[in-house]
């Protein structure tokens, strides 16, 4: 304050846990449930930037996607996942280039990006993803304006570890919150049912899993409307199908 302007700390026990999270099998993620959730216990104390930065890429990490766990099509639904998530907790972003069309090979200095791969569906299908993210940062108050406040964010479920589910909303000043849900499995889940504060319709503003990212296709048809059933201290529930390996974003009809 006052200084250089120089904001933002790079949150590094987010990149920390986050990463070693996703590098466990889904089977087994049940029993590190608590690594995923960890950074809210201190997100608003600095102002943060979430870090997948060149440290992570280099000097025989191998690239993000030779992180995740499973076959091919897991590991790009592992990362479609991750960046979908990364992009709606609270903090900057910073993803260092490849990452955002999940290049396989480690970045070298000497060598140029893998732009080439972007022609197969499911690196392009990632880029297409990263571009879609961007837009909604942009677009959505929610997902920008209070990342530096508690008060941008609430916990709907945080204690679901044996489904391995997680479940937040964003919030403006004013205006519409914006569900996030993370299926951190592989398993679809159908009528995953997840209190919200306001009834209506909530439309599925974005879903990880969607054919053009590269992925199944599963979802819940664009909307859903609430039922009128108490869960998680709230009135209304969204009754939900959660694909495998996805996060979702869903947001309000503001006229009902």
């Amino acid at each position: 304050m006052g200084g250089l302007g120089f904001g933002l700390k790079w949150n590094m026990g987010w990149m920390h846990d986050t990463l070693a999270y996703m590098k466990e099998d889904p089977v087994n993620r049940r029993w590190h449930h608590d690594r995923i959730t960890f950074s809210m216990v201190y997100a608003f104390h600095e102002n943060f930037v979430l870090p997948l930065s060149h440290d992570e890429v280099v000097y025989g990490k191998g690239s993000l996607i030779g992180k995740m766990p499973g076959d091919a099509w897991q590991q790009f639904a592992n990362l479609r996942l991750m960046l979908a998530y990364m992009w709606a907790h609270p903090g900057k972003k910073l993803l260092f280039m490849g990452g955002e069309f999940a290049q396989r090979r480690e970045w070298t200095h000497e060598g140029e990006l893998e732009w080439w791969v972007t022609a197969q569906p499911e690196h392009g299908g990632m880029q297409h993803l990263v571009g879609e993210l961007n837009k909604l940062l942009r677009s959505e108050p929610a997902l920008h304006q209070l990342d530096f406040d508690g008060a941008g964010f609430e916990w709907v479920d945080a204690n679901d570890r044996d489904n391995s589910v997680l479940a937040f909303l964003r919030k403006p000043r004013q205006g519409e919150p914006v569900l996030v849900v993370c299926n951190l499995t592989p398993v679809p889940r159908q009528n995953h049912c997840l209190g919200v504060p306001l009834g209506g319709t909530w439309h599925e503003i974005l879903n990880s899993d969607a054919r053009p990212f590269g992925g199944s296709g599963w979802g819940n048809l664009g909307e859903v409307r609430t039922a009128p059933l108490a869960a998680h201290g709230r009135r209304h529930a969204l009754c939900l199908t959660l694909p495998p390996l996805c996060t979702l974003y869903l947001k309000r009809d503001a006229d009902g």
